[in-house]
């Protein structure tokens, strides 16, 4: 039975969750935030080394200033907590995304976390942050050619693994599966490369309203497909 190295989610629909309470759209990243708790105990449960949640698109970056300033000092706020929560467990935390578009405060806050718990390797939680698939291929199309014009690398050396050492995710293995809530059947934007091969589960529940249950059945269904990885 194939097993699972990496579980990735796409955490659609907190917004929508909050208007249907009668709430602030951005309140219902808080009830979000509360679920990310239920997929890491799921992702111990069944001893899954790799946990990325698309938490912050880049994309993102256009909704209002009052939701995005919410959203981060959400994050800040949680701070403290998580590393609590990841220390007492073992888990090394680590923000994917392009840095530069991170707010200063937040940086220092995601920075911090990943220091304190970079030595841990029970599971490594991957925040994807400030991310989108495209412009991290971008980057690291960008990151090679520099390195080409520098005479640091030759274009004849160039390869799918040198291109997956310029990624943001490098060193971590591809998703084996990705699921998204929220009732949409797309990536959005998510790890376009490492997904070549991922199975894919769509769920059309909110994500604040994801339960255990729900990511058990996704485990289930990845165990029950047969991967042939094109042979």
């Amino acid at each position: 039975m194939a097993t699972i190295k990496h579980l990735a989610c796409i955490m659609d629909g907190n917004r929508r969750w909050a208007c249907r309470k009668g709430i602030l759209p951005w309140y219902g990243h808080r009830e979000g935030a509360d679920v990310v708790r239920v997929a890491i105990e799921t992702c111990l449960a069944h001893d899954i080394k790799h946990l990325s949640l698309y938490a912050f698109s880049i994309e993102n970056l256009k909704r209002s200033a009052r939701e995005n300033s919410y959203l981060f000092k959400l994050l800040i706020d949680e701070a403290p907590a998580v590393l609590k929560e990841c220390i007492e467990r073992s888990v090394r935390i680590r923000f994917v995304g392009e840095r530069s578009l991170f707010p200063s405060e937040v940086l220092q806050t995601c920075e911090q976390l990943e220091r304190e718990t970079a030595h841990f390797d029970r599971m490594q939680i991957n925040f994807l942050f400030c991310y989108g698939a495209q412009q991290e291929l971008l980057s690291a199309v960008k990151r090679i050619v520099a390195d080409v014009e520098e005479g640091l690398t030759c274009p004849n050396e160039i390869s799918q693994e040198l291109l997956e050492q310029h990624l943001w995710t490098a060193g971590m293995p591809p998703p084996d599966l990705i699921v998204r809530t929220g009732g949409g059947q797309r990536l959005s934007n998510f790890l376009l490369y490492q997904a070549a091969y991922s199975e894919l589960y769509f769920l059309d529940c909110l994500w604040p309203d994801l339960t255990k249950k729900h990511l058990d059945d996704a485990i289930d269904y990845f165990h029950a497909c047969k991967r042939n990885f094109g042979t």
